[in-house]
């Protein structure tokens, strides 16, 4: 009888235990429990789908905004979309799409070579700026700042433009204040290089009568 009574207890003990595991609150708790896997799980699988719908990463280009590297770069990619090595079919040279004889005048008397030679059409550029920039440098005085068709004059503009159509014919443009154009064979104006190529900071080339382009 003892014995019986002893399992008896035993068992009560269990059933007890069980009960209280399964209480209304602990089970509340194991479905609050479920429910916040259940968000948390949509919480990360939108985090997922919304990463791996995101458009591709644009490929870094950095940011040269308004200084003469930004001018040069600027310019290229007009001229040539920066390709060193293309001649166009009007016989015009590389990266900024010079001329024979404007290379002559700054040093350069063999094109070919002038063509498979990044670093000289970099000093190419440079030893041209320099070159516009003394024969213009009275007309860069007058009219930096003034308004001509409607486009503000300023010194980036201006070699630009010299660049398009020689110092010479941007010496009429502005003289005659807009009044004698140029468009080059692809029809583009100085007053469109004028517009586009505005405001950048070329103070760092310096005006030289004598500018020559070298590979040392």
């Amino acid at each position: 009888m003892i014995k019986n009574i002893g399992k008896f207890t035993l068992l009560l003990t269990i059933c007890t235990l069980l009960k209280l595991s399964f209480s209304s609150e602990t089970f509340i708790n194991f479905i609050d429990f479920q429910e916040k896997e259940e968000v948390a799980s949509v919480e990360v699988s939108n985090k997922v789908f919304a990463f791996n719908t995101l458009p591709p990463k644009e490929k870094f280009t950095p940011t040269l905004g308004k200084s003469f590297i930004g001018f040069k770069e600027a310019l290229a990619f007009k001229e040539s979309r920066g390709d060193y090595f293309t001649v166009n079919k009007f016989g015009y040279l590389g990266k900024y799409q010079f001329g024979a004889e404007t290379l002559k005048m700054i040093g350069i008397y063999n094109p070919n070579q002038f063509l498979q030679n990044p670093e000289l059409q970099e000093k190419a550029f440079v030893a041209n700026a320099q070159r516009n920039k003394w024969i213009l440098r009275r007309d860069i005085k007058r009219f930096n700042g003034m308004t001509i068709n409607g486009v503000l004059v300023t010194e980036s503009g201006i070699l630009a433009a010299a660049h398009l159509a020689g110092p010479g014919s941007v010496k009429k443009y502005l003289r005659s204040y807009g009044e004698t154009g140029f468009e080059d064979a692809f029809g583009t104006s100085i007053k469109h290089y004028m517009k586009k190529f505005s405001g950048y900071d070329t103070s760092d080339v310096k005006a030289n009568k004598k500018a020559r382009a070298t590979t040392i």
